[in-house]
């Protein structure tokens, strides 16, 4: 097999995954609207996720190292809780627009991190040209046809907090995924981001009742972003930091909002301008350039 069909898989992987997560906001819309919490999402979706994952992988229960232990902890930390509570509190905050479009600049500070804390692996000029030219797309895509601008300093920091997360969560799995197996790095990854979660949910101002979990609608969603957007995408994201980097794997988050748009035309009847088909182009452009200049090491 060649080099470059050996690593198509972990590619698709992380294309399924970035997919996942995408359609991800459209479940997470259908339970707010059935009286959720977004604090609660977190936890129902993480809890879910944990168990399907201890029952493939149940062994085992700890790191190596403590130094490693504490990585996981990190992980669970910026690649779960803080990152979807601080996601999706900035909605409430200022406008979703704002929010992903800037959630979307992590691949960046990956970028930014790998070159800092690794000096042997530079970022090649052409990664950091199609990164720009892909956020040039998410603005498209993100932005469509409004000309609504609203700025509020408080959600768009937490949005900025939610993309460093994700950013630190990327190059954290670095060290560990030359270690561990991807089922366990995302088990941890889960059992820490709901223990850090808790805090979280005693300062909710109130939670729906548990015979809601009975709604076929919110039984049905909540088994999306447990077994597939956080178990599976996860499992999946995993492999392609390892095999692909943070830099060139982190560059497939740009996908996401194009998942996003296409869902909300086809399932909310959202009208798609040509400033979001030019948005798609773009981002996909931005994958290709990036991947034609690979990281120079």
């Amino acid at each position: 097999m060649r080099p470059k069909d050996s690593t198509l898989m972990y590619h698709v992987g992380a294309l399924i995954a970035v997919s996942a997560w995408g359609a991800s906001f459209i479940s997470t819309k259908v339970l707010l609207q059935h009286g959720l919490g977004a604090v609660e999402i977190y936890i129902y979706r993480f809890v879910l996720a944990y168990l399907l994952t201890f029952i493939i992988c149940p062994k085992p229960l700890f790191c190596r190292s403590l130094r490693h232990e504490l990585l996981l902890m990190l992980c669970g930390v910026c690649g779960g809780s803080v990152y979807f509570i601080a996601e999706n509190t900035a909605v409430m905050y200022t406008l979703v627009s704002n929010v992903s479009l800037i959630v979307t600049t992590a691949p960046l500070f990956t970028a930014l991190l790998v070159s800092v804390l690794y000096k042997s692996e530079r970022v090649g000029r052409g990664v950091v040209i199609g990164s720009f030219i892909a956020l040039a797309g998410v603005g498209c895509v993100i932005f469509n046809s409004s000309v609504v601008v609203q700025v509020n300093p408080l959600g768009d920091m937490l949005a900025l907090l939610a993309a460093i997360c994700w950013a630190v969560y990327s190059v954290a799995l670095r060290p560990l995924s030359a270690v561990y197996s991807a089922w366990f790095i995302s088990r941890k990854t889960f059992f820490y981001g709901v223990l850090t979660a808790l805090p979280f949910l005693a300062l909710d101002d109130g939670s729906a009742p548990i015979s809601v979990l009975l709604n076929l609608d919110v039984a049905a969603n909540l088994l999306f972003l447990g077994l597939f957007a956080s178990m599976i995408a996860y499992m999946l994201w995993g492999q392609a930091v390892r095999h692909l980097g943070a830099v060139k794997s982190g560059n497939y988050l740009y996908v996401s909002p194009v998942v996003t748009l296409v869902l909300c035309a086809l399932l909310l009847h959202e009208h798609v301008s040509a400033v979001g088909y030019i948005g798609c182009g773009l981002i996909l452009f931005g994958l290709i350039f990036s991947e034609k200049f690979k990281t120079r090491q």
